[in-house]
C-alpha cells in the first residue's frame, strides 16, 4: 500500500480500519473449537482421580459409595480383606466372562489403562478397607481350589442358610427373632429387623452371577442389607444362648462354602428367561 493510498490513522477511516483489525484478530484467538493453552477437558487416559473414575465406571453397578448396588458392594472391609488389590484389579480388567461385569482393561477391549486400574484397586483399598478387619480368626479363601460337592452343599444350606433363604433356597425372610430350633450367628438379636430374601436359585439370578460371585456374597455377605458375613459363623463360640436353648454352632469350613456353592450353581438353566416346557 503505497503513501498515498494508506489511511491515516488520525481520521475517522484510520481508526475504523485499526479497530476492524483488532477485532478481527481478537476472534481468531478466541474461534470456536480452537484449542486453548491446555485442555477444559482431559483425556480419558489422563484421568487419574480414585473418585471421578469410580464414579464413572463402577458405581451404576456397585453403589455410589460402594453400597447398595446391583453389584456386590466394594465398600466391605471383609471382601477387600478377603480379595486382595490383586485380584479386584485382575477382575477389574479381565471381567467376569457369561455375567454382567465388563472387562475394563485397554489389552481386553476396555477404556481402562493399568494404572487407572490399580488406582481404583488402591483406592478402594486405603479408603474402604480395615486390615484389622481379619485379625479375629481364621479366614476361608478367596476362590476355592477344591470342587464342591452339590449334595454335601444342600446339606450345608439347610443347616446355615435356609434360616434366612428357606429350605429350598427360593426365598424367606429373616425374621426378627430366630426359632429355637436354628442354628444361626450369634450376632442376630431380637433388635435385629425382619429381611425379605430373594431366590437364591432362580436361573435369570444364576445367569447374572458366577460362582466366584456367589462364594464372595458367603464370605463378605452384604452387611449393609442386614445379611452377616462368614465371621458370624466361624468366629462365634462353640455355643451360645439363644431363646433359653443351648444350641451346638459348628463353623463354615472353607470346603462348606465350596459345597454351598456348587448347589446353587447347580440350578442354573441353559437358557435362562426363555419359554420353557409347560406341565399338562
Amino acid at each position: 500500500m503505497t503513501a498515498l493510498t494508506q489511511p491515516n490513522p488520525r481520521s475517522p477511516l484510520g481508526w475504523l480500519v485499526v479497530c476492524a483489525a483488532a477485532v478481527a484478530i481478537a476472534g481468531c484467538m478466541a474461534a470456536p473449537g480452537k484449542p486453548g493453552p491446555e485442555p477444559e477437558v482431559p483425556r480419558p487416559e489422563q484421568v487419574l482421580d480414585f473418585s471421578k473414575l469410580y464414579a464413572q465406571n463402577c458405581s451404576a453397578c456397585h453403589g455410589e459409595n460402594g453400597k447398595n448396588g446391583a453389584a456386590i458392594s466394594l465398600a466391605n472391609p471383609v471382601y477387600l480383606a478377603i480379595a486382595g488389590a490383586s485380584n479386584i484389579q485382575r477382575v477389574t480388567a479381565a471381567g467376569v466372562p457369561g455375567t454382567a461385569m465388563p472387562p475394563f482393561g485397554k489389552s481386553a477391549g476396555g477404556m481402562l489403562t493399568d494404572q487407572q486400574i490399580a488406582i481404583l484397586a488402591e483406592g478402594m483399598t486405603s479408603i474402604w478397607g480395615n486390615p484389622e478387619a481379619l485379625k479375629a480368626c481364621a479366614f476361608p479363601a478367596y476362590a476355592s481350589s477344591t470342587p464342591g460337592n452339590p449334595a454335601h452343599g444342600q446339606q450345608a444350606f439347610t443347616t446355615y442358610c435356609a434360616q434366612c433363604h428357606g429350605a429350598d433356597g427360593t426365598g424367606g425372610i429373616s425374621p426378627s427373632r430366630p426359632p429355637a430350633s436354628s442354628v444361626i450367628p450369634p450376632a442376630m438379636s431380637d433388635e435385629t429387623p425382619a429381611v425379605h430374601t430373594g431366590s437364591l436359585i432362580d436361573p435369570s439370578y444364576l445367569a447374572l452371577v458366577s460362582d466366584q460371585a456367589l462364594r464372595s456374597f458367603i464370605v463378605a455377605g452384604q452387611t449393609e442389607q442386614g445379611a452377616h458375613d462368614w465371621s458370624a459363623y466361624v468366629c462365634a463360640p462353640t455355643s451360645t444362648t439363644l431363646v433359653d436353648r443351648q444350641i451346638t454352632h459348628p463353623a463354615v469350613v472353607d470346603q462348606q462354602i465350596t459345597d454351598i456353592v456348587a448347589w446353587l450353581a447347580s440350578h442354573r438353566t441353559a437358557t435362562p428367561g426363555q419359554v420353557y416346557k409347560q406341565h399338562p
